[in-house]
């Protein structure tokens, strides 16, 4: 039997890989216990995404996709806030650098936004309310109007 060689790695073929996930932050407020308990409307829904990522090493990057779910009753009565900041680490090596950010952006907000979710539904759930479940989101479509903003704002 013959041993077949292996060829060497290639180097240069990008990488893309998941190191680690987890919860950064996770608040829940309910500052009208528990008088918002006895109301029998519906709560007004609001959901704010945000995405950060930044380089924390060479090729390695943290991205944060931070989902903060406000329900109000009228215009100021607080029902309940969560805020799940929901981070990953990722390895992503060869690729060119103006890719690195919609990667980020795109890529990486899309594996995190299942766990952010399953997060915000969780603590809504065990503050004492319905769950909240969020629909699904087009981060390629958020990156690409986040783009043509910083292009259209004027240079200081």
């Amino acid at each position: 039997m013959t041993e077949k060689t292996q060829p060497a790695a290639d180097n240069t073929q990008p990488v893309f890989t998941i190191e680690k996930l987890y919860i950064r932050d996770l608040s829940v407020e309910v500052p009208n216990a528990p008088q918002v308990f006895l109301e029998r409307e519906n709560p007004q829904i609001n959901v704010q995404l945000r995405t950060d990522g930044k380089r924390i090493d060479e090729g390695i990057y943290e991205v944060v996709l931070t989902v903060t779910v406000t329900a109000k009753m009228g215009e100021d009565k607080t029902v309940f806030l969560v805020e799940a900041a929901q981070a990953g680490i990722f390895q992503i090596r060869n690729v060119p650098e103006g890719d690195i950010e919609p990667i980020m952006m795109i890529g990486c907000a899309n594996i995190l936004f299942p766990y952010a979710r399953e997060a915000v539904s969780d603590a809504v759930t065990r503050a004492g309310f319905q769950p909240v479940l969020l629909a699904p989101v087009n981060f390629e479509a958020l990156f690409q109007a986040r783009q043509q903003e910083a292009q259209a704002a004027p240079v200081q």
